[in-house]
């Protein structure tokens, strides 16, 4: 087994172990979730939306940088930044407001960020961004408003490592579409993002560009110019960031003019409900409506009792309390209790509204006597997503024991094909499209349910965004009320968080059928397929090889320069990446030769579309119908030839049967894919600079006093002997509950065995007693629950006693 396979196994089972059960709806309390395991995997899915050459502190084992182009170098008019949700756009406008609530936990929780150890790693993703937004500005209100190309973004569908190569296809370049705006929402917010900044890192710098930005949006007064953000954001009022804003820029720097101006020119502007002179109440806090956060800071920062009291009644409309002074909720409290505003990104809203909550009961609200009451309900919201609901799902991916199947993100789905809409199904159909998503994207928190609270996942497919896919602000809310959760609960993250992945299919196959047969020749029609995930790349070097045994034809007086090897039809034309040149014969071994297809530049073969994908080759081996006026016929039998196995199974290269391991495919000069004459077997990731190939042969199992493991290795041979841990190493003649390896100590080294035993590693071999020792679930056989139950001892998160009494002991 690999070592990163049984890192994962462990590190899976040590999630297992240590996290709660989630409760069934509307029965958990807040201390039912580990608030810092959430927190620590929101960053996760922030470092997962990382555009450009990524920081050597990025924790995603799968991702790799992005738009850049062949030489590395990042094209974007400014890189870095988050891609905005599940496509690969950056909007200036939601990551300055993202960052801006994620900073806004933090200056109110910080200590209980660091007691969990998490400080380090939410200050670089917040850096990350307003680094990002910074740069974005061009001076005096004016900024860089969206980077991507729209009607391409959404049409295509493949991981952000490889968009910038389809970009270069379709459009001819290697730099994408961006534009400026002079918009007050873009301006503003990214003046409260930077303001931020400059609080937590006393960077002038930050502060300096705060203030211009402040100053642009208060002079443009408007939020019309929103360029290629129409359609998918269209900034409407400008009033209630510029006074989120000028807040921020008062607590950065301490300058009574700040309040003064929202004393004279906000304040009696602020929105109001339709015929109405009271404040605006309603609705919530998002990325275009920030009136209720900037009425909390202006309560905050001033104590005045009205602006305290508007607080209060905004909760309470949240909260559908019915009192007379309130309009009725204008969404729909679900059975379940939760508040559901719209139905796109339903728990974002409530999230957010519940950030506002608890932040208002730890200050301006923390004497009044409705504090508990709120509190309550705002832990219930959050807790919803956890799967504290009717359906027991959980809408943080990566938690809980149930989470949605179809999620809108095209880098988390590792798709290859862009055939999207059958992402989450059972069947890709005939044509065996992509089903399984490739990564688990941890931390991200989905649309939500529907308006009746119901989601069900027969029906809900990723064409379904408004419930199914993630975004940058849809985290936002929610990470800054976890903040507030954290200080409140406590919690620990997971130690072994991120856990490698191992990749899930085959990254680079061979599909193979018979083209055309005769007494003289076979030839071979195939597709050489890039399905790479982990991460997802191109490589430029890359070939495929045809074994043939030329025994008969040797036998009838022939040699290998009687043998033609040519090229037939293929996808790409000669000048083109993606042409192969077919060569050949050459020799292997003994009889055994080889026909070469090696393609001008692979990385045309690339994991972005039906076509894009795989490459198509036919080629033909022959000898001459006869030599010297005299047949040859019998001369010529493929049916020795250790690549002709299996090419006759189907006759269309999209069937499953077509896939061939006979046939060795060669990246960076590594074997990737299928196995060659000697037995050596391809690593799909033997690209990257892993272990080639692998022989393994297994010795006689023996028994021994002591626990020895020996692996040799070659580029082609493994050899490994395998050890039996005896019995006698536990001589006191009883069982003893976790004691894998029967040394009378239970410690990490049993679960590590248990590990590589239930993870099929054959050389991991038990006892009889060790056997009897690792039975921790009551049931026969060797499971994962067994180990899941043994790192729960080991944590101290249950007792012998415990184990017992399940066992019925």
């Amino acid at each position: 087994m690999k070592s990163k396979k049984l890192a994962a196994l462990i590190a899976a089972a040590a999630m297992t172990a240590t996290s709660v059960p989630f409760a069934a709806g509307g029965t958990a309390s807040a201390a039912d979730y580990n608030y810092a395991e959430a927190l620590q995997k929101s960053m996760f899915f922030y470092e997962v939306q990382q555009s450009g050459v990524l920081p050597e502190w990025n924790n995603v084992p799968w991702r790799a940088d992005s738009m850049v182009d062949e030489s590395g170098k990042d094209t974007d008019k400014v890189p870095g930044g988050w891609y905005d949700a599940g496509d690969h756009f950056k909007f200036t406008l939601t990551n300055a407001y993202s960052v801006s609530l994620l900073a806004w936990g933090y200056l109110e929780y910080a200590d209980a960020i660091k007691k969990a150890g998490l400080d380090d790693l939410y200050k670089n993703n917040m850096k990350f961004a307003m680094d990002y937004v910074l740069a974005c500005d061009l001076g005096g209100g004016e900024m860089i408003g969206t980077i991507g190309d729209s009607g391409m973004d959404h049409n295509t569908w493949c991981s952000c490592e490889v968009y910038l190569r389809k970009h270069h296809l379709k459009m001819g370049d290697w730099t994408r579409e961006y534009d400026t705006v002079k918009n007050s929402t873009v301006a503003a917010l990214s003046a409260a993002a930077l303001a931020q900044g400059y609080l937590i890192w006393k960077d002038e710098n930050y502060l300096k560009h705060a203030k211009d930005l402040f100053e642009g949006a208060d002079k443009i007064r408007d939020a019309k110019d929103i360029g290629n953000m129409s359609g998918m954001y269209n900034t409407s009022t400008w009033l209630d960031d510029c006074m989120y804003a000028a807040c921020w820029l008062y607590k950065a720097t301490g300058d009574q003019s700040y309040l003064d101006k929202i004393e004279k020119d906000y304040v009696p502007n602020f929105p109001k409900e339709n015929q109405s002179n009271d404040w605006k109440y309603t609705w919530g806090l998002a990325w275009d409506d920030t009136t209720q956060a900037a009425a909390l800071l202006y309560a905050q920062l001033t104590g005045k009792e009205e602006w305290v009291k508007h607080i209060d009644k905004h909760i309470r409309y949240w909260m559908a309390t019915g009192d007379s002074d309130l309009k009725p909720f204008e969404g729909n409290i679900t059975k379940d209790g939760l508040s559901h505003l719209t139905n796109w990104g339903c728990l974002r809203h409530a999230c957010n509204t519940a950030w506002l909550t608890k932040l208002a009961c730890d200050t301006v609200l923390k004497d009044g006597g409705n504090a508990e009451k709120y509190n309550k309900w705002a832990d219930s919201q959050v807790n919803y997503c956890f799967g504290d609901n009717a359906l027991k799902l959980c809408y943080v991916l990566g938690m809980g024991d149930k989470n949605p199947v179809a999620i809108h993100h095209r880098t988390a789905s590792g798709i290859h094909d862009d055939h999207w809409n059958e992402l989450g199904k059972e069947s890709g159909g005939e044509d065996g499209w992509q089903t399984e998503y490739a990564h688990t994207l941890y931390g991200a928190l989905i649309g939500g349910p529907k308006s009746d609270g119901s989601y069900d996942m027969t029906q809900i497919g990723v064409a379904n965004y408004e419930q199914t896919e993630v975004a940058i602000d849809y985290n936002a809310g929610y990470t800054a009320v976890l903040c507030a959760m954290l200080d409140e609960n406590g919690g620990k993250p997971l130690a072994d968080f991120p856990v490698q992945e191992e990749p899930k299919w085959a990254e680079w196959e061979v599909a193979a059928v018979l083209n055309g047969s005769g007494d003289s020749y076979t030839e071979i029609k195939m597709w050489a397929m890039n399905h790479t995930a982990w991460p997802t790349r191109v490589q430029k070097d890359i070939e495929v090889r045809y074994f043939f045994d030329i025994s008969e034809a040797i036998e009838n007086g022939l040699s290998a320069e009687n043998v033609t090897v040519e090229g037939k039809s293929q996808q790409y034309t000669a000048g083109e990446q993606g042409y192969a040149t077919v060569s050949g014969p050459h020799h292997y071994k003994g009889n055994i030769y080889y026909a070469s297809i090696k393609f001008e530049d692979g990385r045309a073969i690339m994991p972005t579309g039906q076509s894009e994908h795989r490459d198509e080759v036919q080629f033909r081996v022959s000898i001459p119908d006869a030599i010297d006026g005299k047949p040859t016929k019998g001369a010529w039998d493929p049916t020795n030839d250790p690549s002709y196995e299996g090419v006759g199974k189907t006759d269309s290269l999209k069937s499953a049967d077509a896939l061939n391991e006979n046939f060795a495919m060669y990246v960076n000069g590594n074997l990737v894919w299928g196995v060659d004459p000697d037995g050596n077997k391809g690593n799909s990731q033997a690209d990257l600079g892993e272990t080639i190939t692998s022989k393994t042969t297994t010795k006689a199992t023996e028994t021994t006093t002591t626990t020895t493991t020996t692996t040799t290795v070659t580029t082609t041979t493994t050899t490994v002997t395998t050890t039996t841990i005896s019995s006698e190493q536990n001589n006191d003649g009883n069982y003893k509950l976790g004691d894998v390896n029967c040394d009378g100590v239970v410690d990490v080294k049993d679960a590590v065995y248990l590990a590589r035993n239930v993870g099929g590693d054959t050389t991991a071999v038990l006892s009889d007693r060790g056997a009897k020792n690792a039975e921790l679930d009551g049931k026969a056989g060797l499971k994962p629950t067994d180990l899941t139950t043994l790192l729960r001892l080991l944590a101290r998160l249950t007792t012998e006693d415990e184990i017992l009494k399940a066992l019925g002991k």
